[in-house]
């Protein structure tokens, strides 16, 4: 009778663990943005400024994906960059980036931002000439 007990109760604690493995794997990943905000001295925001956003240092190692993207701001003053096909579920971490802004040749700003996976990590940057 004991050993009916024991098979049942191992057969039951096996489908629980099951169960509980299954139900965590179906977790649906959260966006992996990365906003900056272009203002000028004056803190109004600057629409029409080239963003770029890239690592240091720039060296490629073992297969590592290199993330150099650049975007121009919209009329709000804030360039978007969506990372969530790039960021995989049980990652650590996923990036620390540079920021570069420009507007023609006399305004420049600069900045970092370390983007939060599964979140939207935002930055200001000030253009100054």
């Amino acid at each position: 009778m004991n050993k009916i007990y024991t098979k049942v109760g191992m057969a039951v604690m096996l489908v629980a663990v099951l169960g509980l493995a299954t139900l965590q794997s179906c977790r649906k990943e959260q966006p992996t943005v990365a906003k900056i905000r272009v203002v000028d001295t004056s803190g109004t925001e600057f629409p029409e400024a080239m963003v770029r956003l890239y690592p240091t240092p720039t060296v490629v190692e073992h297969g590592a994906i290199i993330i150099d993207d650049t975007m121009w701001t919209d009329i709000d003053g804030f360039a978007t960059f969506d990372y969530t096909e790039m960021f995989n579920l049980g990652q650590a971490g996923f990036a620390v980036l540079d920021i570069e802004v420009r507007s023609g040749d006399t305004l420049y700003g600069e900045g970092i931002i370390k983007i939060i996976e599964e979140s939207v990590t935002e930055e200001t940057v000030v253009l100054q000439p």
